[in-house]
C-alpha cells in the first residue's frame, strides 16, 4: 500500500480508503489511485484482511452427499450470502465423520465465519460445542440451545398428501422413506400410522421401504410392485428424485398412472413439474434464506426478515383428483 500511496503522490491512508471504499476520498484522488492499483496489480491478501477484521467473509455448506433438493438449498443459500459480501464454499465428507469434523475446526480457526450443516453424521453433542466459535445453522430438526434449525416438521406435509390419496380412493397406500434415523423419518412414519389408525387401513413395515434415496430406488420400487400379488394401490415417497424413478419405471413396464397406482413426491423440485408428479411443495429455497438470514444475525447483530414457512400439496398427473 506504501508503494501505491508513493506511485499516485497520495497517503497510505488515502489508498486504504479507497481499496477498503471506507471515507471520503475526491473523485481525482480516486482515479490515480486506482490507476496505481492497475499499473501494480495489486490485489489485497485476504488472509491478512482476516486477520485483521476478524472475519474471513466466507462461510461453509456442509453435506454428507449430495441430491437434487440439496442443490436448490446451495443455490438460495449462496446468493442470499453474495449479496452481503460472503463467499460461501460447498464441503461433501461423503459420510466420512473426520470430514465433517475438519470443516467444524475451520470454524474454529476462522477460516469460515459459520456454517450451514445440511445433513450431519457426528453426534450432536460432538457438534455443538464448535458453535463458540461461530454460527452453525443445520436443516435437521435439533433440539439445541447452540445450534439454530430451519427445519419443518414433516409430520403436517405427509398427513396432507396422505388424506389427499384417500380422498382419491386410494385404500393400500405404502410410504417410502430415505434414512433410518432422522427426525424427519419418525415424523413421517408417526403421520403414516396415525394415518392408517384413522381410516383402519392396512400399515406396511417401515422396515420393508427404508433407505430409498435416488431415482434408482424408485425404479426398483416399480419393480417390486409388479411382482407382487397383493399390489398397494399408491406410494407417499421421500422425495422427488424417488418418485421420477418409480414414475419413469412403471410405464417402462407398462402400467398407467393414475390408474394401477398413484404417486406423490417430495420437495417440488423441476423433475415433479417436468414429470407431471403430484408433489409436496417443501420450500426448501426459503428454508435456505432463513438459514444464511439466522447466521448473519449472530455475526452482525443486524435485524433480518425470516421467511414463514409452509407445506403446499400440489396436484398433477400422477394422482387422482
Amino acid at each position: 500500500m506504501q508503494d501505491i500511496a508513493r506511485k499516485a503522490g497520495v497517503s497510505s491512508a488515502t489508498v486504504s480508503r479507497v481499496i477498503n471504499q471506507s471515507g471520503y476520498v475526491s473523485s481525482e484522488t480516486r482515479k490515480k489511485v486506482e490507476a496505481a492499483i492497475q499499473q501494480m496489480d495489486y490485489v489485497p491478501n485476504s488472509q491478512a484482511v482476516s486477520l485483521k477484521t476478524g472475519s474471513s467473509k466466507t462461510l461453509g455448506i456442509v453435506a454428507s452427499n449430495f441430491s437434487d433438493t440439496m442443490m436448490v438449498l446451495v443455490r438460495s443459500f449462496t446468493l442470499a450470502a453474495q449479496q452481503e459480501g460472503y463467499t460461501v464454499t460447498f464441503y461433501i465428507t461423503d459420510e466420512d465423520k473426520q470430514k465433517e469434523l475438519d470443516v467444524l475446526e475451520m470454524l474454529r480457526g476462522k477460516r469460515l465465519d459459520g456454517i450451514f450443516l445440511l445433513i450431519r453424521l457426528n453426534d450432536w453433542s460432538a457438534i455443538e460445542p464448535y458453535a463458540k466459535y461461530g454460527p452453525i445453522v443445520t436443516w435437521q430438526r435439533v433440539d439445541s440451545n447452540h445450534i439454530a434449525s430451519v427445519y419443518m416438521d414433516q409430520y403436517h406435509a405427509y398427513t396432507l398428501g396422505l388424506e389427499h390419496l384417500y380422498a382419491s380412493g386410494c385404500r393400500s397406500i405404502v410410504n417410502l422413506y430415505s434414512n433410518s434415523h432422522g427426525l424427519n423419518t419418525k415424523s413421517r412414519i408417526k403421520a403414516y400410522e396415525d394415518f392408517c389408525t384413522r381410516h383402519l387401513l392396512p400399515v406396511h413395515s417401515a422396515d420393508l421401504f427404508m433407505g430409498l434415496n435416488t431415482s434408482r430406488d424408485g425404479e426398483r420400487v416399480a419393480q417390486w410392485w409388479l411382482e407382487q400379488s397383493v399390489k398397494p394401490d399408491a406410494f407417499m415417497t421421500s422425495s422427488d428424485s424417488v418418485a421420477a424413478g418409480l414414475v419413469t419405471q412403471a410405464q417402462r413396464l407398462g402400467c398407467h398412472l393414475p390408474e394401477d397406482f398413484s404417486v406423490i413426491g417430495f420437495d417440488n423440485i423441476e423433475i415433479s413439474r417436468l414429470l407431471d408428479i403430484s408433489t409436496i411443495d417443501y420450500p426448501v429455497a426459503k428454508q435456505a434464506k432463513n438459514a444464511f438470514a439466522l447466521i448473519f444475525h449472530q455475526l452482525t447483530n443486524r435485524e433480518v426478515f425470516l421467511e414463514p414457512l409452509d407445506f403446499q400439496l400440489i396436484s398433477r398427473k400422477t394422482t387422482k383428483n
